[in-house]
């Protein structure tokens, strides 16, 4: 009885720091391959560029190991150069407190291949170093699996994204504008009042 007891125990206690701590990233096999358009190194512009991202299973895992996938969940993630001295950007191996990834791209029902998105980098994306993550979930809505574009250590087919600077063409069109009336009103004001001297003087 005493050791049904604490069988029962070591489960309930291990139910909840499962629940507690959340999946880690170290536990997730990575049977998912990505890619993405962008080329290393390329630069897009936030609000304007677009990137295609396409996964699909990798066929080297065992048959059956998706049997549990039921969506897909495609992120930016900053690179780890992007996320140095910055701690709302930390890698953390709970994916509950990771920062890694912030920006959904898309969610999609899972399908083992054939799969492809084109995104067009929204305007708020910071200025940063960045690579494509696919994560799998479960019908529980944990992460099961993942994909990514770049090497375990994230150095590799790292693109950049260029944020909006908050100017707008118009509103350099219009500058420009107002500054060429304000010289040429600046220097009609000291054509009249030359006029103006030479009239007084000649009376």
């Amino acid at each position: 009885m005493a050791a049904h007891g604490f069988l029962l125990a070591s489960l309930v206690l291990s139910f909840l720091a499962g629940t507690c701590y959340g999946v880690t990233f170290s536990s997730l096999q990575r049977t998912l391959v990505v890619t993405s358009s962008p080329k290393a190194g390329e630069v897009l512009k936030a609000g304007q560029d677009q990137l295609t991202v396409t996964w699909s299973y990798n066929q080297t895992f065992p048959a059956g190991t998706d049997s549990a996938y039921k969506t897909v969940k495609v992120k930016l993630c900053y690179a780890p150069v992007s996320q140095v001295d910055r701690a709302w950007r930390k890698t953390v191996d709970n994916l509950d407190k990771d920062k890694t990834c912030q920006f959904k791209v898309v969610a999609k029902p899972y399908s083992p291949s054939n799969n492809s998105f084109t995104w067009t980098v929204e305007k708020d994306i910071p200025t940063a170093t960045y690579f494509v993550r696919a994560y799998v979930y479960n019908s529980n809505g944990d992460q099961a699996a993942f994909g990514q574009t770049t090497d375990t250590h994230k150095t590799t087919n790292l693109f950049e994204i260029q944020a909006i600077t908050g100017r707008h063409v118009s509103l350099d069109i219009a500058s420009v504008c107002f500054s060429a009336f304000s010289i040429v009103s600046l220097f009609g004001f000291f054509y009249m009042e030359k006029r103006k001297a030479k009239l007084a003087q000649q009376k």
